[in-house]
């Protein structure tokens, strides 16, 4: 019998359009390939910037609530030179995110073959950890506000607060623990910077204490944000899962990505780990409207995040297809020209199309 999984695809700005399309094109494939087995129906939304120009706000009023009865949201980018990126981003992607409680972020790091990286390590390629950000509270609440504008000389005044509850720091903690307990290190480091933000992260670095000990099989450590910067660079050996913040692992992971050569190969998810609501996958690059239109692209990162989604229906083994056939693509030099290659979007598409077909 036929599985069918409903997908909402927001292509949204820029490069985002040319992404998602490479991305469809692949899942559309691994859909044939499956000779029946199952399919995918889905819906485009034309929310976004342009969007934005014309209604005054990134998605309609009811946009949230409509992407609930989904299997799965694809997203492209947000961004665009015409909108304040506090706006575009606050009036879409933090929306959905938000909106839908989608409060596990994933972001793997890995070192794929053929691609330049920027450490030098005996073995890079042995290299492959994974971050999890808080991704519904912390430092990316949205609670303050602007006051006192009309003060002459500049005196305005902005409060911007981060927010940490036990139970958002408890969830995104365990859920670190479980991951790492499905990997072969089983390591979890916790990230935060206690010693200058004195409440709430202090109540992070006292529930993962309460947490750890509740998972006695896996290994731990903690670190301050900025030697962990360090350490990202000086020993990458001794990571695995690394859990922070949703500042701090939104830094961390850009830094990690770009370590292991472009920020155009890097995959994220943001997980409703409940199931209650959809999750939705995106690449961690922006909308790189100095390229859009170009056809030259990376689509590795937003293909490698369809390897999420597909991993999060359930569909295991078409996952790990489609994250081998990146890894051959990248082997064989067929990249883009931001990690040093001569190919354009849709050829390294189609390569990774190839190298699932054999």
């Amino acid at each position: 019998m036929t599985k069918t999984y409903k997908l909402a695809v927001i292509p949204g700005d820029g490069i985002g359009k040319e992404v998602i399309d490479a991305g469809m094109k692949v899942l559309l494939h691994m859909e044939k390939q499956s000779k029946g087995a199952f399919v995918f129906e889905s819906d485009y939304f034309d929310w976004g910037s342009d969007y934005y120009l014309k209604h005054g706000r990134m998605i309609p009023e009811s946009g949230v609530d409509q992407l609930i009865n989904y299997d799965a949201i694809y997203f492209g980018a947000v961004g665009d030179r015409r909108v304040p990126d506090h706006v575009s981003l606050w009036g879409l992607r933090i929306a959905i995110c938000q909106g839908l409680d989608q409060w596990a972020n994933i972001r793997p790091v890995e070192f794929l073959p053929g691609i330049p990286h920027r450490l030098v390590h005996p073995n890079p390629e042995s290299l492959n950890w994974i971050l999890v950000r808080e991704n519904s509270e912390g430092e990316y609440s949205g609670i303050g506000g602007r006051n006192f504008s009309a003060r002459p000389d500049e005196r305005e005044v902005a409060i911007q607060s981060s927010v940490f509850t036990e139970y958002g720091c408890e969830r995104i903690i365990r859920f670190a623990f479980e991951l790492a307990r499905t990997r072969t290190r089983k390591k979890v480091t916790s990230v935060t910077k206690s010693n200058a933000q004195q409440y709430g992260m202090v109540l992070w670095d006292e529930v993962f204490t309460r947490v750890s000990k509740d998972y006695p099989d896996i290994e731990t450590d903690q670190w301050l944000v900025d030697a962990m910067a360090a350490r990202f660079v000086l020993h990458p050996e001794d990571l695995d899962v690394v859990v922070a913040s949703n500042l701090f692992a939104d830094i961390l992971s850009d830094l990690g990505s770009a370590l292991a050569g472009s920020l155009g190969i890097a995959s994220s998810a943001n997980l409703q780990v409940d199931k209650r609501f959809p999750s939705m996958f995106e690449s961690v690059h922006g909308s790189a409207p100095d390229i859009a239109g170009q056809g030259i692209a990376n689509p590795i990162g937003t293909i490698a995040s369809a390897g999420l989604l597909l991993d999060d229906l359930g569909l295991h083994d078409e996952a790990a297809k489609l994250n081998q056939a990146i890894r051959q693509t990248t082997s064989e030099g067929v990249v883009t020209r931001d990690i040093g290659g001569t190919y354009t979007t849709e050829e390294v598409t189609n390569s990774i199309i190839k190298n699932l077909s054999t």
